[in-house]
């Protein structure tokens, strides 16, 4: 394979929403530096809004606080949250959301020429084109490169730091070797760790987008960084068959849950993420399913609304309204709960970090989905923490003396994986193996997201072997080379994933799992449950919530 040597004063793993304005920030702010953005696809559709969204879901509306989206934060996620990380992201909801409307984002307004709200944090967006938008921000700096098409698979670590990374092109035989006197890791959360609900041929039909793999997490746990929160999944209430969001249908037309039998479940449960979910669950398995938004009756005027709101994120869903000749005013809208997602943009899996969003690897900061301890980031909390993790590498090197050119760093042997006619279905094999496994054992949609201390164990064991067997897969091209590093990440995940699992000792969050050996929260385990690898083994670590 050929080897490139790139260097940068600062290096962005993942060009997604946080990545890219984490460039933007550090490009404003020193313009004599040098970044350099990596993405494993394009910048101008990755990430989670690569296909748009109608809203921006974390903003400070008239007459609310900072301090008050603490205390919506640290009610949804039943507590277990960083005050501190949630706090330096709402301060700055507002100014990144002005920011895009300068960059040319359509932010809609009400008769008083305000930002339109839709519900108690959000407010409302033409966001089709939100990702390119962010994309031809980038290029505005010319102190900022960018590289698509490459998979970052490590970092490397000298001198107690992070000094850079290695990655290859998914296009072409190329290995690249980063160094830089600062690292932003700015990837994706996990999808496809199990059995999504759309098998087979239509497995990308899934909330969350199938090409985020975890391989930020995976990163940070084999070089040895604490992580928190990977218990803490992320079960998605959503439309069925098209997985399209059900908030916009919700909060926008006030669309209520309503049973089989036309009964209103959601407040029997509480109004909380998890508890719309688990209610919807729980209708199901007790009988009372199928589970519907009650969208029949609403106006001509809110049906245009949700045709318009779905095409700025999710077509298949007008698409289905349209094809099948039932609009929303005629049939109500069938509820579904996806398969479990790790995700620090929504719940609060990822990097432990400070509040200027340095990891526990000196020389690593986190931003985005891979940020842990403070949920309900979305969009804006994306942006903010990618301008905070800027700010803060900015100021940490300028104290720095070292060159980015310090340390020499090497790739790992990627060729040795390559062998040309090699069938590539063996990767695809240990995916579903892997996704049935933490399906059944691991509380998936097959087991209504339940799991037990026996179950976890077994799942571990599986997976284990997984990895074994992995360790044997080559491919026969760059996509193939690809694909056998995505899967050895998720089972990096998985595993990491189960030992969390088995350390939370209760059911804090039932729409996202229930332990059934200990099916009630306990008061004295608001803890946030963290872990290390060290040596080969996964240490639990317990720290206090709220710090």
């Amino acid at each position: 394979m050929k080897q490139e040597f790139l260097s940068a004063d600062l290096l962005i793993v993942g060009g997604g929403t946080a990545g890219c304005y984490a460039a933007i920030t550090a490009a404003r702010r020193s313009p004599e530096i040098s970044v350099l953005l990596v993405e494993k696809a394009d910048i101008r559709r990755s990430g989670c809004l690569a296909a748009g969204v109608n809203a921006l879901n974390a903003y400070i509306t008239e007459g609310r606080t900072p301090e008050n989206y603490v205390e919506f934060a640290r009610r949804d996620a039943e507590g277990i949250i960083r005050d501190d990380l949630v706090l330096t992201m709402a301060e700055r909801f507002n100014e990144c959301a002005a920011d895009l409307e300068r960059m040319g984002l359509v932010i809609l307004k009400d008769a008083d020429g305000k930002y339109a709200a839709r519900g108690k944090w959000n407010i409302k967006i033409n966001g089709e084109n939100i990702k390119p938008v962010l994309a031809a921000e980038v290029r505005c700096y010319p102190n900022i490169a960018v590289l698509n098409h490459v998979n970052v698979t490590d970092y490397a670590l000298a001198g107690g730091r992070v000094r850079g990374a290695s990655g290859f092109s998914v296009r072409e035989e190329t290995a690249y070797v980063f160094t830089a006197r600062a690292v932003i890791c700015a990837t994706g959360g996990a999808a496809g760790l199990y059995r999504p609900n759309n098998p087979g041929f239509s497995r990308h039909k899934m909330w969350y987008p199938p090409f985020n793999m975890g391989a930020g997490y995976a990163m940070g746990i084999r070089a040895g960084a604490e992580m928190t929160g990977f218990e803490m999944r992320f079960v998605a209430l959503r439309c069925k068959d098209t997985i399209a969001p059900t908030g916009t249908i919700a909060l926008g037309v006030g669309a209520k849950q309503v049973n089989a039998l036309g009964e209103e479940y959601g407040t029997r449960y509480g109004l909380s993420t998890s508890g719309r979910a688990y209610g919807t669950a729980q209708e199901n398995r007790e009988g009372r399913g199928l589970c519907y938004l009650q969208t029949v009756g609403v106006t001509p005027e809110q049906e245009a609304d949700l045709y318009k709101a779905y095409l700025n994120m999710a077509p298949a869903q007008t698409l289905r309204w349209l094809e099948s000749g039932k609009p929303p005013s005629a049939g109500n809208v069938e509820l579904a709960c996806t398969e479990p997602y790790i995700v620090g943009g929504h719940t609060g899996s990822g990097y432990w970090a400070d509040a200027g969003r340095r990891t526990t690897l000196a020389g690593l900061y986190a931003a985005g989905d891979v940020s842990g301890g403070a949920p309900a980031k979305f969009v804006t909390g994306a942006l903010a923490e990618g301008q905070i993790a800027a700010e803060t590498a900015l100021s940490d090197m300028e104290r720095l003396l070292e060159s980015r050119d310090a340390a020499p760093v090497e790739s790992p042997d990627y060729e040795c994986l390559l062998t040309p006619g090699r069938d590539d279905g063996d990767a695809f094999r240990l995916e579903e193996t892997m996704q049935s496994v933490m399906d059944e054992y691991a509380g998936g949609i097959g087991r209504d997201y339940r799991y037990d201390a026996e179950s976890l164990s077994e799942a571990r064991r599986k997976i284990q072997a997984l990895e074994r067997e992995a360790k044997d897969l080559r491919a026969s091209d760059m996509r193939g080379l690809l694909r056998i590093y995505e899967l050895r990440d998720r089972l990096t995940v998985c595993k990491t994933l189960l030992s969390h699992m088995e350390a939370r000792r209760e059911t804090r969050w039932p729409g996202f799992g229930v332990r059934t050996d200990f099916p009630e929260k306990d008061p004295s385990f608001a803890l946030h449950v963290n872990s290390r690898l060290i040596d080969g083994e996964i240490r639990i670590i317990y720290r206090e919530a709220g710090l």
